[in-house]
């Protein structure tokens, strides 16, 4: 994909971390390289209760994925969120990539029983 995807980091009530904010930058760059349908992250980081939680959203070209996590640090909830996004779109990917390949292969079963 030749344009770069919109990424939004957002703090909500809490302090803006610009060291975080760049390291999610970079993050969801390299997971729109790796997955080049995407067009759009949204990130959001907030305190909830005793931690923090971080909320992403990714859409694209026929995708749209949401993770959620949480955990007592900042930074350690936006990585687990970064983790979760990979694999959310890891499975989203592949499942797009492949279904043409599963449909051939039950296809063929058909013809020869």
């Amino acid at each position: 994909m030749s344009d770069s995807p919109i990424i939004v980091v957002s703090f909500k009530d809490i302090e803006t971390s610009e060291v975080l904010r760049e390291r999610l930058e970079k993050s969801c760059q390299a997971l729109a390289e790796e997955f080049p349908e995407t067009t759009h992250f949204d990130i959001t980081l907030a305190p909830d209760g005793a931690g923090h939680s971080a909320h992403g959203h990714v859409t694209g070209r026929q995708l749209e994925v949401a993770g959620h996590t949480e955990a007592i640090d900042l930074a350690h909830a936006a990585n687990k969120l970064i983790d979760t996004l990979h694999k959310l779109l890891r499975k989203v990917h592949d499942k797009h990539r492949f279904a043409q390949r599963r449909e051939a292969q039950i296809d063929s079963t058909r013809r020869r029983g």
